[in-house]
């Protein structure tokens, strides 16, 4: 099948209880049978935004105090779990929230800085990248280069507490 064409055959969303048919639907890609929808005609409630991004940390009051004084992130909610804690933080200005998940197994804990298995997996915007670059090596933030102008934008990669990778960036203005 194209992407843009239409097919006929009839599929059930599980936890819509409800048939519906890819006739109904705006293929926008597809991989043999499997195929991905932008629309379905009458759906209410189409996932829209990927809203917590689950980071593995081994300890949560240096993991807020470093998401929020060295990133400048909000403290969005801190409630005990059991013997956990569902910590969530996220940037001042919105956008996708970080779950501080604190390691628990041997398993999580070898992980712990390396969820990008080495590579820059999360990426932080920002509309004023000399001032948060300063401010965040002020805090001691970790810059694994000097920052660096691209066709995209200024960029520069920084590990957070645990090691992972960041990008900082300033997207050029078109």
């Amino acid at each position: 099948m194209d992407i843009g064409q239409r097919e006929t055959q009839h599929y059930t969303v599980p936890h819509r209880l409800k048939t519906v048919s890819l006739s109904d639907c705006i293929t926008v890609s597809s991989n043999k049978n499997c195929y991905t929808a932008a629309y379905f005609s009458g759906f209410k409630g189409l996932i829209s935004v990927i809203s917590l991004v689950s980071l593995l940390v081994d300890d949560y009051d240096a993991a807020i105090e470093f998401f929020t004084r060295a990133l400048n992130f909000r403290l969005v909610e801190d409630s005990p779990q059991g013997t956990k804690r569902w910590v969530v933080v996220a940037p001042a200005d919105g956008g996708t929230a970080l779950l501080l998940a604190k390691a628990t197994t041997a398993q999580q804990q070898q992980l712990i800085g390396e969820q990008g298995a080495g590579r820059v997996w999360l990426f932080l915007q920002t509309n004023d990248f000399d001032l948060d670059y300063q401010r965040m090596r002020q805090y001691g933030v970790e810059f694994c280069e000097l920052p660096r102008h691209e066709p995209y934008g200024t960029v520069a990669v920084f590990r957070d507490i645990c090691g992972n990778k960041w990008d900082l960036i300033e997207r050029k203005k078109i």
